[in-house]
Formats: C-alpha cells, structure tokens, sequence
C-alpha cells in the first residue's frame, strides 16, 4: 500500500485495528519487539462465519488501486511473502485475526508464538471498521470521530505543495493509479432516525453544495466558495462530477448511500458522514482551515512587503508597468540612475521611444568618437531611416560587429571612469573601462525590434559612455524627450 496517509493511530480503532487512512490500517501486536507469525488470504468473496480459536478480529475497508497489499513492520521490517500481495483493485475488506498477544514481559519460551492472519477480499461499498470478536484483555479506546471527520475534509482539500516550480514535478505512485476504476458507495446506518440537509458544506477555498432532489435524495457537487479564504485560493476541485446521497429509513433505523464517489475518496467520506449523522451543522475542519488560512495571509503579506522592498531597491522607487519590468535589459540599471528617465521613455508611443532610441544611439557614438567610422555611421544611418542593420549586428547579440569595433585600427580608444553601483557590485571603488566599448552596446540595442526595450538600452549606455559627464546627458535626455 501507499506511504503514510496522515491520520494517526489512536483516533479510530480497537485494541487489534486502528484505521489510519485509505490504503492503511495500523494492527497491534502484544509484543513491541520481536518476531511474529503472520499469514495473508485473498478470498473470492466474503466470509460465511467467524473463523474460531481467535482471540480477537477486527475488520475495515481500505482502497488498493495497484491491486497489491503489504504487511510491514513497526520499523519498517518486511518479509518477502507479505510484500506486494497481489489483491483486487479498488475497495477491499481486510479483516484481521489474532492470537497469542503476550507482552514481552510476561511470555516465556514455553509460550506459543504469536500468531495473525489478514482475510481479504473485494467490496463495493465503503463501510465503517468493525470489532468482529473483542480481546477481553483489551483496554476500551476512546473514538474520536470529529477529529477524523476534520481529517477527513483536509485530506480532500490539501494545499498545493510548496515544492519549488523550478524543479521537476514528482513522479505519480505507481500504487496510487486508480485509472479505469468503477466508482463506489459509501454506506452509513444509524438505529435511529436521522436528517441531511440541504445546503452548504463549507470546506475553505471550496464547498459542498447538497441540493434535495426528492424526499429520500440528494444531489452532491464540489464548488469554489463565493468567498475563499486563503490569499491564494484552491482552484481545482477534489471530483468535477456530482455524486448522489440516498437516506432510506426502515423499522431498524436510517441507511445512508453515498454513491458515485471516487474510490480513493471513499475512506474520507465515510468519516465525514460519521460526524454529519450524529452532528448536525457542525463543520470542525474549519477551525483549522481558517487558521491555516491566517498563517497563509500573514505570510503573503510577508513576502509582499519584502518583494516591495526589494523593488524599491531595485527600481528607485514602485515598482514600474509591468511591461518595463518584463524586459531583459537594462531597465533596472537605468531606473537605479534615472527613474524618472525610465518612466518618461515608458508613456512614450512607440514611434518616438524608437526615435529616442536612435537619439542615445547617436549621442553615444558622438562621445566616443565613433560617429566617423564608416561601418559604423552606415549602421547607425540605417537604424535612423528605419532600416535593418547589418546581420553583424542583429545575430549572437551583435558579437561579430561587438568584435570587429575591438580590431579595428581605426577605433580610437579612450577611457572613462565607471562608477559601480555599491547596491550592485558590493564595491564602492572607480575603475575605467574603454569608452567605445561601453558606447557601441547602445547601436547594437538598435536591432531590439520592441522599441521600449531599444530604447532603455540605448539611452542607458549612452549614459555610462558619458562617464563623469553621464548627469549632463541625462539632463539632455530629459529635454529631447520631453
């Protein structure tokens, strides 16, 4: 069966059983450590009688949509016969029988060894775990049917996983595929009289609607809640179909059948109705929801006001459109000079963010004495009069143009201080960088067909071209794109 399923021991169950999910129950042995007989049968169909010379059984339904059943120790031990019992898929009855339950403490050698033998076989209706023979020697659990009933709704509305979205999503379990698996009943009897309502099931992001179809039927469907609780809320709902609820009542009491319900919901539902049938209008996993829900808030306001935080640093201020902030470009490192500038070339239309392109583009060559060099006027001429520029520059970022600048004997070359971001870089010392290789990225920005993101670029490397006197080109900036 699948790993742990999340509801522990000691909530509902006797002194041999306690269920603890849909693909697993928990038996109790007398001894805690130490070596056991145990024996597994899959039978056709179910038993006639009660098996004699046991001193306790007790029994449960559980889900296998694998169609295999292994007994496994408290610590994990297995034995080879009792791992992946091949079993009938879907719902199964599992009794289980023991004898021989002496502790440790007591039992000899002289002792005969203790002794368990699991009976199961195929169902089609989810019924409540049952003491078939009670150990007279064992204690009287107390059940706790709320607390299950809360399990119950949570295990059928779990948050999503906090498991990072870069990494790759988990295989399915292979035990867990339930694919071509008719769907089931889930059956509950009260000796005496009881109601469903009709109405609402509030379960937090989502709900149970109960619609009365006649006197002895409903209808259940899951939906989104008009108002969900969680900052972000469920979406995906546990079943799209609707399911059919039936309360008959007869000289013995009242039968409830919940058909047409999934079977690894089955489990879920049965504890559900446990406490819907002996507690009307009271919904306990709410409590819990709602404070999940108050630790989710708290945390997304969290994470907001530091994301805001953390935006301010990086754009000098709020954060801009989200257009701006889609670039890959030097959006940011322009907003951390000159956000103004940044947001005056965003409300620009298109034609005139290309101008402004163009503009820097020609400022920048200007500085670094690169407007006379032919390739390069000739490129710059071509982006000026709307046509494409040469494939140097357009293809691999402009690495082949970015290359021939560096060997051209005819490239001055000169120097201008760079003043690093301490933000950025951590440093807060001035170094110099060659002025035409700073310049020339702001004509390569030219061939960026998006004229926003042209413009950013070119603007902010004419900028740094500039280096000590980049202020007075910003200035500039300001006014020619006014």
């Amino acid at each position: 069966m699948p790993g742990a399923s999340g509801m522990g021991i000691y909530t509902l169950g006797d002194g041999l059983l306690h269920v603890v999910g849909p693909y697993q129950l928990t038996g109790f042995c007398g001894i805690h450590t130490g070596w056991i007989e145990a024996r597994v049968r899959v039978l056709p169909g179910p038993p006639t009688g009660v098996d004699v010379g046991w001193d306790a059984i007790s029994e449960a339904t559980l889900f296998s949509p694998s169609g295999r059943l292994s007994v496994v120790g408290l610590m994990g031990g297995t034995a080879e016969a009792l791992t992946d019992v091949a079993v009938p898929r879907g719902l199964i009855r599992v009794r289980v029988h023991a004898r021989e339950r002496l502790h440790e403490t007591v039992r000899t050698d002289d002792d005969p060894p203790e002794r368990h033998e699991v009976h199961i076989w195929a169902v089609t209706e989810e019924t409540p775990w049952r003491t078939v023979l009670a150990d007279p020697g064992d204690r009287d659990w107390e059940q706790k049917p709320t607390k299950a009933a809360e399990w119950g709704m949570l295990s059928l509305v779990p948050r999503p996983s906090g498991r990072p979205a870069i990494l790759p999503p988990l295989p399915l379990d292979p035990y867990e595929d339930d694919a071509g698996l008719s769907r089931v009943a889930v059956v509950r009897h009260r000796p005496a009289p009881v109601e469903v309502l009709e109405g609402v099931l509030p379960a937090g992001d989502l709900e149970v609607r109960l619609k009365r179809v006649d006197d002895e039927t409903l209808l259940w469907s899951w939906s989104t809640a008009d108002e969900p609780i969680f900052p972000r809320p469920l979406a995906t709902l546990p079943d799209d179909e609707p399911s059919t609820v039936r309360l008959t009542s007869g000289p013995d009491g009242s039968t409830l059948r919940h058909e047409g319900v999934l079977g690894r919901h089955a489990f879920a539902l049965g504890l559900i109705w446990d406490h819907l049938l002996d507690t009307t209008g009271s919904h306990p996993w709410m409590t819990t929801l709602r404070g999940q829900a108050a630790e989710a808030t708290a945390l997304a306001e969290k994470s907001r006001r530091l994301q805001a935080e953390r935006d301010a640093e990086r754009w000098g201020g709020a954060p801009p459109s989200d257009r701006v902030r889609g670039l890959f470009g030097q959006a940011q490192s322009l907003a951390r000079i000159d956000r103004r500038l940044l947001d005056r070339i965003d409300a620009l239309p298109a034609a005139r963010q290309r101008e402004a392109a163009c503009w820097a583009a020609r400022r920048a060559m200007r500085v670094a004495g690169l407007e006379q060099i032919g390739w390069i006027a000739a490129a710059l001429a071509d982006a000026e009069a709307g046509r494409p520029l040469p494939r140097s520059f357009t293809e691999q970022s402009g690495s082949a143009a970015f290359h021939r600048l560096l060997s051209d004997p005819e490239v001055p070359h000169t120097t201008v201080a760079l003043r690093l971001d301490p933000g950025v870089f951590r440093t807060l010392d001035v170094t110099e960088m060659l002025q035409q290789a700073a310049a020339f990225p702001a004509l390569i920005a030219l061939a960026n067909d998006d004229p926003l993101a042209a413009a950013i670029d070119a603007v902010y490397n004419a900028a740094i071209a500039h280096g000590d006197g980049g202020h007075r080109f910003l200035t500039d900036a300001h006014i020619a794109l006014r």
